[in-house]
């Protein structure tokens, strides 16, 4: 019988047979010259310009999260997601320890325009499986949010950016027939600041859009880049912010050579 864990690597090797083999390119001034202003800055402050093209992204996080608004107590997870710019998809495996002996295993994907999340205990039993449209649209704005951590994606054709001020931009993705938007914020320096999205809260046919704020509290440079590396993400729900999870970046790396990944 085929275990969570065993679909995940399949998963995980699927996106990673779909990367082209071919010579890497570099980004350049000439790629981001459509790009608004703010934008441009972002790449060229971060260190991106000049440096090779994010092909696949592999990164590890630290997380505390809550998984109730109502939760007082934050649970400690740990996770790693596989990401690719070519054809945009990612796979993120998290695990979460809930108390001695039970741990939840999620995973989180976009692939081929489609969104799913699947959570087991102890990696068994099944605690919840989605799809449908509304994942379809959340998890691609998950995606967009998170090319934050590679910035030569901003310039990828699924991609259309809109200026909103010296300070501000708004992005658009639309890819295999899934569409959704955010707005980047940028800092005094050029830096990503925030990012905020109307996203569905949850799956059900009456869930409603709320704004999803994701805050960068620390940069660090990895790769020769500068990428937002702590972060807090908060729903803003009719009975007030919920911050439902902080994040931090322990490592990065860019155009992987591996055909194969345990994120679990």
């Amino acid at each position: 019988m085929k275990t969570f864990k065993n679909k995940i690597q399949e998963e995980v090797a699927q996106i990673l047979q779909e990367i082209s083999s071919s010579e890497n390119e570099l980004l350049n001034e000439k790629d981001a010259e459509h790009l608004p202003a703010p934008v441009k800055k972002w790449l060229e402050i971060s260190g991106a310009i000049g440096r090779e093209k994010a092909k696949n992204i592999w990164l590890k996080q630290e997380f505390l999260m809550k998984l109730k608004p109502q939760q007082k107590k934050w649970h400690r997870a740990s996770a790693q997601q596989l990401f690719s710019t070519q054809n945009p998809s990612f796979i993120w495996a998290v695990k979460l320890k809930i108390m001695p002996l039970l741990n939840v295993i999620g995973r989180d994907k976009f692939i081929n325009g489609k969104g799913e999340m699947q959570m087991k205990l102890n990696g068994i039993f099944n605690l919840g499986n989605e799809t449908g449209p509304k994942m379809d649209e959340g998890t691609l704005q998950r995606y967009l949010g998170e090319i934050v951590w590679f910035p030569s994606a901003s310039v990828s054709s699924h991609i259309r950016w809109e200026a909103i001020d010296d300070n501000t931009a708004k992005a658009t993705m639309n890819y295999q027939g899934t569409k959704g938007s955010g707005t980047f914020y940028f800092n005094k320096d050029g830096f990503p600041d925030k990012f905020v999205a109307l996203r569905y809260m949850g799956n059900a046919p009456d869930a409603k859009r709320y704004e999803w704020v994701t805050e960068v509290k620390e940069h660090a440079q990895w790769n020769g880049i500068t990428i937002p590396s702590k972060l807090k993400a908060t729903w803003l729900l009719d009975t007030g912010p919920w911050t439902w999870c902080t994040i931090k970046i322990t490592d990065i790396r860019y155009n992987i050579k591996e055909k194969s990944l345990n994120l679990i």
